[in-house]
C-alpha cells in the first residue's frame, strides 16, 4: 500500500457528523498570508486587490481549492470558501460596495488583551469613507461564491458569511460618514444600506446561492451585564444604547424577508470578538434573548457558549416558540491550540436539550478560526485536530 493510499484511508476511518458545524473562516496557508500582510499596510489600493500584486489570484485561487478539498475530505456537512478571500471578517464586504473607499485609519480595533486587563489594538486599514451613495451589484462576492460552486462537489450545501446590515449600520452610523457630504441623517444611511444588501442578495441567487449567513458582533451592546465597548475596549453606556436595539432588528428582519422572498436560508453568527485569540467583550445571552433571539427571524443562529461570558443555557428558551428554528451551539473554543474536555462538552449538550428539542441543536466552536486573516494562536494541524474532535463529539451525543 503506498503512503497516498494509507492517507486516503485514514481519511475514510475518521468519525463524522452532520451535527457538527463549521461558523466559516478557517487559518489561511502562509503563501497567502504573505499577500494579505501587503495588503494590510497599503491604502492606496482598490478592492479585490488582484491587479495591484502579482501572483495574489492565483495563490488565493489555489488555497481556496485546497480548503474546499479539505473539507470534502472531512464529509462537512457544509462548506465555505475558509474566508480565504478576506482579510477581515467584516470589511472586505464594505469595500465591495460602490461609493465605498478604504483607508489606514489612525487606530484600530480595541480588543481585550490575555491579562483581561489592558487593551489589545487591531491592525488599522479599518477606516471608511462613503463618497457615493452605496449599491451592491457586481460585487466581487458573487465571483468568490462561483468559485466555490465550481470547486465543490455537485449537490455540496455551499454558505457565504458576510456582516449583518445592523452591524454595517451601528458601525458606520457613529462614524463622521454620518452628516458628511453623502449621508446627511442616518435614516438616508439606512435606506441605502437595505438597497445595497438587496441588490447583492438578488445577485447571489442569481449566482446559485442558497444560504447566506449575516454575523454580526454587536448585539452584546444591550446586555446591561456587558462591561466592555466593541469601539474603545473601555467600558460603554447602556443607556445610551438600548434604544437602538430594536432599530437594528428592524433593519435586519426587513434584508431577511427580501433575502426569504428570493428563496435564501439566512443564518446568523453572534461573536463578542475573535482577533488573535483575543476577545472584544462579555455580555450574556440571556440579557438580549428577548430582543435578538426571540425577535429576528433567522433560520438558524449560530451563538458562542464557550465560556461564562455567555451565561446561562435558560436563554436557548427564547426559541421555543420557534420551531423551524435551529441553534448551534458554540461550546468549543477556536482560539485555543488544545483539545476540549469531551465529557464537559457532552454535560453541556444534554444541558442544552433540558431548554430546546435536541433535533434543533448543533455543535461547533464559537467562532471561526480566523475571522481575520492572521487568524487565532494555534496552527492548521492543531484546528483540524480541535475540528475532528468536534465531529466526534457531536457524533457521540446525536449518533449521526
Amino acid at each position: 500500500m503506498t503512503e497516498k493510499q494509507q492517507d486516503q484511508n485514514a481519511t475514510e476511518t475518521k468519525v463524522s457528523s452532520k451535527r457538527f458545524l463549521t461558523v466559516g473562516s478557517l487559518l489561511r496557508p502562509q503563501d497567502l498570508l504573505n499577500y494579505k500582510t501587503k495588503i494590510e499596510h497599503r491604502d492606496d489600493i482598490t478592492y479585490p486587490f488582484y491587479d495591484e500584486f502579482e501572483g495574489y489570484k492565483e495563490t488565493e485561487d489555489k488555497a481556496v481549492a485546497q480548503v474546499v478539498e479539505d473539507q470534502v475530505e472531512r464529509n462537512f456537512p457544509e462548506i465555505t470558501d475558509g474566508e480565504f478571500s478576506k482579510s477581515l471578517w467584516h470589511l472586505d464586504f464594505l469595500w465591495g460596495l460602490s461609493g465605498v473607499r478604504r483607508f489606514i485609519a489612525d487606530h484600530g480595533y480595541f480588543f481585550r488583551d490575555k491579562d483581561e486587563e489592558s487593551k489589545f489594538e487591531t491592525r488599522k486599514d479599518i477606516g471608511i469613507d462613503i463618497e457615493d451613495h452605496l449599491h451592491g451589484h457586481h460585487h466581487p462576492f458573487i465571483e468568490h461564491y462561483e468559485r466555490l460552486e465550481e470547486l465543490a462537489p455537485e449537490g455540496a450545501h455551499l454558505k457565504q458569511c458576510i456582516p449583518s446590515p445592523s452591524h454595517i449600520f451601528g458601525e458606520l452610523s457613529w462614524s463622521p460618514n454620518i452628516g458628511g457630504k453623502v449621508y446627511a441623517t442616518t435614516e438616508e444611511f439606512k435606506t441605502d444600506l437595505i438597497t445595497a444588501y438587496e441588490e447583492f442578495l438578488t445577485d447571489y441567487a442569481k449566482a446559485g446561492g442558497k444560504v447566506i449567513q449575516f454575523d454580526d458582533c454587536l448585539w452584546e451592546l444591550f446586555a446591561d451585564d456587558n462591561p466592555n465597548s466593541p469601539f474603545t475596549g473601555g467600558s460603554d453606556n447602556y443607556a445610551d444604547k438600548v434604544n437602538l436595539a430594536q432599530e437594528f432588528i428592524d433593519l435586519n428582519n426587513t434584508v431577511i424577508a427580501y433575502a426569504h422572498d428570493l428563496g435564501l436560508k439566512v443564518y446568523t453568527h453572534n461573536c463578542r470578538g475573535n482577533y488573535s485569540s483575543r476577545n472584544m467583550g462579555g455580555g450574556s445571552y440571556e440579557k438580549i434573548a428577548p430582543l435578538f433571539l426571540e425577535k429576528q427571524n433567522y433560520d438558524r443562529f449560530y451563538l458562542e457558549w464557550d465560556d461564562e461570558r455567555a451565561g446561562s443555557l435558560k436563554a436557548l428558551e427564547a426559541f421555543k416558540n420557534k420551531p423551524d428554528t435551529e441553534v448551534v451551539l458554540g461550546f468549543l473554543s477556536s482560539k485555543t491550540n488544545t483539545l476540549e474536555d469531551e465529557d464537559h462538552i457532552l454535560s453541556q449538550l444534554e444541558k442544552a436539550a433540558t431548554h430546546l428539542s435536541k433535533d434543533k441543536l448543533y455543535l461547533s466552536h464559537q467562532c471561526g478560526f480566523a475571522s481575520c486573516d492572521g487568524g487565532n494562536e494555534l496552527t492548521i494541524e492543531q484546528q483540524w485536530a480541535k475540528i475532528e474532535q468536534g465531529q466526534e463529539i457531536a457524533y457521540k451525543f446525536w449518533g449521526e
